[in-house]
């Protein structure tokens, strides 16, 4: 049976951004943490500027901590506690059915072989286009991290990158939230191990 072929197309009007438990406590332990954090910042505040509803995890934070105080998640629709590793929990569920326009989840946090995996993993099976920001992505071991973009690849999820789907979520530079967006990635998005050194 040939795989289906994924077009990877977003709007912002049927896409959510889900943020995967970017906590305190795997600060120095995750890969390139200030890299992705960075990129992390812009998606936030991209969510912000056009509207798109967020939706944020956090991995046991009785004993992991909370959130980052770097991104600001005071404007997510939801920011759920858990100990299963996909953000696909009950309580996400529930914010997803008051949101049938949503199609896409733009996916993003750590770590890219568990949590961000299960996550993508669950969303496809309901039939969700899912984009993996691999440059808001990463693990403790770049190699878990690479595989796992490789398994989400060929699980049909797009794997890409910030820069990549702000702009297609704007579409034209005649959008009238463009040039705020084009704001946040005026700076290059700093390398996060994914390109090797030339």
């Amino acid at each position: 049976m040939a795989a289906t072929r994924v077009l990877g197309n977003l709007s912002a009007e049927t896409t959510a951004f889900f943020l995967c438990d970017m906590q305190e406590r795997f600060r120095p332990a995750i890969r390139f943490f200030p890299e992705i954090l960075q990129i992390g910042q812009r998606l936030v505040e991209a969510s912000k500027i056009l509207d798109i509803p967020l939706i944020v995890t956090e991995q046991y934070p009785k004993g992991l901590g909370s959130t980052v105080a770097e991104l600001d998640v005071s404007s997510a629709k939801v920011v759920v506690p858990k100990t299963k590793f996909s953000m696909v929990v009950p309580e996400v569920e529930d914010v997803l059915k008051t949101m049938p326009a949503v199609r896409s989840v733009v996916l993003f946090g750590i770590e890219a072989h568990v949590c961000v995996q299960q996550t993508a993993l669950d969303l496809l099976a309901r039939g969700m286009d899912v984009h993996v920001i691999a440059d808001a992505t990463s693990s403790r071991s770049q190699m878990d991290r690479v595989y796992a973009f490789d398994r989400l690849r060929q699980a049909g999820a797009v794997v890409t990158t910030s820069e990549s789907t702000l702009l297609q979520l704007v579409a034209d530079k005649n959008h009238p939230k463009f040039k705020e967006i084009q704001g946040l990635i005026k700076v290059s998005a700093p390398d996060s191990g994914l390109v090797p050194k030339m």
